[in-house]
């Protein structure tokens, strides 16, 4: 248990500072690439969970998927890719004192919620196969909906990159 406890807090210390990266780097194309470092941390997350179907999933969605759609609309589009100084607005300290009362707020629901329980020793194994039926069975069409809703993004980048 304490070797997973280390890997927890190392996993949980990269996601963190990868975050701040992905909200304080003036690069667009930096931002996504931390956001990938944010996302692989959660798939470790779920690994120590031994949750692999859900690890890869993310991988395979989120990382595989959702990332590169990101960096092509980021790249397809005609936007400046370096360094961009005028991304930050004038409310950039409100932002520091919002963030905090909405950390407050999510610790005081999270721990009237549960309050002292403990997550059980011994969990119920579900099967890989009980989590995919329960996911493509009940929803495989919104899967799908999903799945075409990001190839007319990757499509709209393309027609807004190329030259006329």
């Amino acid at each position: 248990m304490i070797a997973q406890n280390i890997g927890f807090w190392t996993i949980a210390i990269v996601m963190i500072v990868a975050a701040l990266r992905v909200v304080t780097t003036n690069n667009v194309v930096h931002a996504a690439l931390w956001l990938v470092v944010v996302l692989a941390g959660a798939a470790a997350q779920y690994i120590l969970l031994a949750a692999e179907f859900v690890a890869i999933t993310q991988v395979l969605v989120y990382i595989g998927a959702v990332m590169v759609l990101f960096l092509f609309g980021t790249m397809l589009t005609r936007a400046r890719i370096g360094s961009e100084s005028d991304l930050n607005n004038t409310y950039k300290k409100l932002g520091v004192p919002v963030a905090g009362l909405m950390f407050a707020a999510m610790v005081v629901a999270l721990s009237s919620s549960f309050g002292k329980e403990k997550i059980p020793d011994s969990p119920k194994v579900i099967s890989t196969q009980e989590v995919s039926d329960q996911i493509f069975g009940q929803y495989l069409l919104p899967f799908w909906a999903l799945s075409f809703v990001l190839l007319a993004a990757v499509v709209g980048a393309i027609v807004l990159a190329r030259k006329d």
